[in-house]
């Protein structure tokens, strides 16, 4: 089983985080991505590089999933996954504005849906991230 934890963003040390997720809109829809490997729909995400902050590993990592290259981002707070051991993200959401081109990496297509789209790469844990992204704008 997989648990999914949330924190708010001064509660876990920051060299902890090891994971931006991306939780995206564009013209009131929401951003997914296919990965060439994996067979589901995605948020944009990854891990953080040596020597990034995890503000710069969310721009990065948008940018390589989708080619947004206009957009203003917040963090929304931190978020564990409890598999085997404990990991540690940050969840941002960004409103796009504007796309560039789609870089040649694992991304097949992004496309965009008003709910969550049916086959998830990652179905114990996106949709409770997408909860927690929805919640916190819908707060603000």
């Amino acid at each position: 089983m997989v648990e999914v934890k949330f924190y708010e963003i001064n509660e876990v040390d920051d060299s902890l985080l090891s994971f931006a997720v991306i939780v995206s809109r564009y013209l009131d829809k929401w951003v997914w991505c296919k990965n060439k490997v994996r067979s589901g729909w995605e948020v944009p995400g990854g891990r953080r590089e040596k020597g990034e902050s995890i503000s710069e590993t969310a721009k990065r990592e948008l940018f390589e999933a989708t080619g947004a290259v206009k957009y203003v981002i917040m963090p929304i707070g931190v978020y564990s996954v409890m598999k085997e051991v404990e990991t540690f993200g940050m969840l941002f959401f960004p409103d796009i504005v504007e796309f560039g081109s789609l870089s040649e990496n694992e991304i097949e297509q992004i496309d965009f849906f008003h709910e969550n789209p049916e086959e998830l790469s990652f179905p114990h844990i996106q949709p409770k991230l997408m909860r927690r992204a929805k919640d916190s704008i819908n707060n603000n």
